[in-house]
């Protein structure tokens, strides 16, 4: 084909397969198979490819994802995403309805509506075509996961007819399905991660992921609600988003409009029991005042609407019988109880498990081994026990005890004054915290090994491959290419990465090390005052508490650390393949003095230079890095896209707010 063919086939598949999505989601009417489907979509990715000039940011193929890592940038929301007035019981919304028809004067028509369960998001489209995806963040500004919610079948990327607005901007809840969260926590448990506690924690997780095409096979479906800021102030909100769906946008079926209290009664006990049949998750449901105009006349408070509440139904219990409690193994070694039921159909999904927290939970609860028990799950919780039915227990029933070794390495358990965790102390020993320290090294803030995830940790673990982050350094070529998954270009990729990460700053492998307390910030200060591993582990608790930030539990927790001679025989094969473990000359000489004595809090996003090099500078120049702005604060550094709340707390304490140019000026 010529180049006119080229584009001309790429503009017709592009065309037949929005226009398959559009069915497919928004219709629920498919009239191809998925095997046509993606054998189309097949032929349009290699016609892209081949043909990079005609490239689009709306083409289909943009929702298989990529597996570039990529930062989340702050968006300031064009209209604050406000939050919604909860109410319990008819009664709390009978005084909502009685204060709304008191302000107005006149009857009101309502809208009802669903409220889905899972995260946020707000779109924005210009000339009909998808250009910014932004989470709901602190209803100011959230993060732009544009490249996660472009792989999301069911979201338009170019909207349909040509009625719509040149800008454009829409409110929606990302959502995932029952099947799909159920699928997605079978396959983790199988790998021996965590579990998500709910659909809603699956999609928010997900959507904020660094690979948008693990967020691509992860299915999430949306439903939108609102259109903020609408030129079509002469229609009503349920027009509004029957004009959406036309458009493109899938808008519940199950909404309705209800001319009196009477009707939305009617509807909020239907779905209270309905519900549990929906593929999704909801929590309860949104009554709106339809009018534009009675919205407009009801107004706004500074944290929600007027003209709209959301009704949250009743967290749903169930009894079934304790089965057992199994002992699950963190990263830091705390040792978390799981009790496991026999299951039983709650709030939409299949539990068969629940959390006990900590023996505490177990002791106070009085638990014995098949006890019948009530089980409760809201919204935002994980299934829990929350009583037990003594009258039926057997008098023979065995208590709970809650174990005092590790239920993976059999070490005794130790407990911590003042803490309500057991913790298993054979952190070099014990499957799972060798895992989880491996993925902790690993991790993009610490060594930041790309190709390597809990998936393959668990691969090479498996393997007997690494059994501590110093093996990691002793991976060759021939022993993972013929590993499951992999292959001679992601092993390239890992080894590369290894040893890029021999040139990681102090502060950063110290951070990989995985020391309790010590996180970033503390790895930070105790890299700035040692300069060296060697010279850290020489100093007393005392040395260490005088440290900015370092305290007495911090300072004990590093002295165990470096005290056991497991972890010294790690910390020497590291400095034997290489780790920078001592602060480089070039990376701490001090510049100048110019900002002795400020502190300076940074916010934003900068066009000179990153976060992380204005941090350098101040540092050099003698400042002090904070967090969080107190009436100690020097100065604010403030970049685009401030943080509001940081901007209402600096103005209210007079504190002085500088941009990059004039913060630059200051050292120079």
């Amino acid at each position: 084909m010529d180049k006119i063919e080229v584009s001309k086939r790429i503009e017709a598949l592009r065309k037949e397969l929005e226009e398959h999505n559009y069915k497919y989601y928004v219709l629920s009417t498919p009239v191809i198979s998925d095997y046509e489907f993606d054998m189309m979509m097949k032929e349009l990715e290699k016609l892209e490819a081949d043909f990079p000039e005609f490239s689009d940011p709306a083409s289909p193929t943009l929702r298989v994802g990529s597996d570039r890592n990529e930062e989340f940038v702050q968006v300031k929301h064009r209209y604050p995403m406000l939050s919604l007035s909860n109410v319990y019981s008819f009664e709390e919304l009978q005084d909502f309805d009685q204060r709304v028809r008191k302000e107005l004067e006149t009857d009101v028509e309502y809208v009802c509506e669903l409220k889905f369960d899972g995260t946020s998001i707000s779109l924005a489209y210009e000339n009909g075509v998808l250009v910014r995806a932004v989470t709901r963040g602190d209803g100011e500004a959230g993060d732009d996961v544009t490249a996660n919610v472009r792989t999301i079948g069911s979201i338009p990327l170019r909207l349909r007819g040509d009625s719509y607005p040149e800008s454009l901007e829409i409110r929606g809840e990302i959502v995932m399905p029952f099947p799909v969260f159920e699928e997605l926590n079978r396959i983790r448990e199988e790998n021996g991660e965590q579990l998500f506690a709910n659909p809603r924690n699956a999609a928010s997780g997900t959507l904020k992921l660094q690979n948008s095409s693990i967020v691509a096979s992860r299915k999430l479906d949306a439903f939108f609600y609102s259109i903020p800021g609408t030129p079509m102030k002469q229609i009503s909100h349920f027009e509004s988003l029957a004009q959406a769906r036309d458009w493109g946008f899938r808008i519940s079926e199950n909404m309705a409009i209800c001319k009196n209290l009477e009707e939305v009664k009617n509807y909020l006990e239907f779905w209270n029991e309905e519900r549990f049949r929906l593929p999704v998750a909801t929590d309860g449901v949104v009554i709106k005042v339809n009018s534009f105009q009675q919205q407009e006349m009801l107004g706004y408070t500074a944290k929600s609407p007027r003209w709209a509440v959301a009704y949250k139904f009743k967290a749903e219990q169930a009894v079934t019988t304790l089965l057992s409690v199994t002992y699950q193994v963190g990263r830091t070694g705390a040792v978390t109880p799981v009790a496991n039921l026999e299951p039983v159909q709650l709030a939409g999904t299949r539990v068969k498990r629940a959390s006990l927290h900590n023996a505490d939970i177990i002791a106070g609860l009085d638990l014995h081994l098949g006890d019948q028990v009530w089980v409760e799950k809201g919204g935002e919780i994980i299934p829990k026990i929350v009583g037990v039915d003594k009258s039926q227990r057997h008098p023979m029933a065995l208590p709970v005890m809650f174990v005092t070794t590790c239920p993976e390495c059999k070490e005794p358990l130790v407990r911590s004054e003042g803490e309500a965790a057991w913790y298993c102390p054979n952190d070099t020993g014990c499957p799972p915290q060798i895992k989880g320290k491996i993925e902790h090294y690993i991790s993009r803030k610490a060594m930041n090994i790309d190709g390597l995830g809990a998936e393959t940790v668990e691969l090479l673990y498996r393997n007997g491959l690494v059994h501590d982050v110093a093996d990691l350094y002793s991976l060759k070529m021939e022993q993972l290419v013929p590993l499951e998954r992999l292959g001679e270009k992601s092993a390239q990729r890992i080894l590369k990465s290894l040893e890029d990460s021999k040139s990681i700053p102090f502060s950063r492998s110290l951070f990989a090390l995985g020391i309790r307390y010590v996180g970033e910030t503390v790895a930070k200060n105790l890299a700035a005052a040692s300069g060296n591993i060697d010279r850290l582990m020489e100093m007393s608790e005392t040395e260490l508490t005088s440290i900015n930030e370092i305290g007495e539990r911090i300072a004990a927790s590093v002295k165990q650390y470096f005290s056991d001679p497991r972890h010294l025989t790690i910390i020497n094969r590291l400095k034997e393949a290489g780790i920078a473990f001592k602060e480089e000359s070039t990376g701490s000489k001090q510049l100048s003095d110019k900002l002795d004595g400020l502190s300076i809090v940074i916010s934003g996003t900068f066009n000179l230079h990153s976060r992380d090099e204005l941090k350098l500078m101040i540092e050099r120049h003698g400042g002090k890095n904070v967090g969080s702005i107190s009436k100690n604060t020097s100065y604010v550094l403030a970049g685009d896209n401030m943080g509001p709340s940081k901007l209402e707390k600096a103005q209210k304490l007079g504190i002085p707010i500088i941009n990059e140019d004039e913060f630059l000026n200051m050292i120079h």
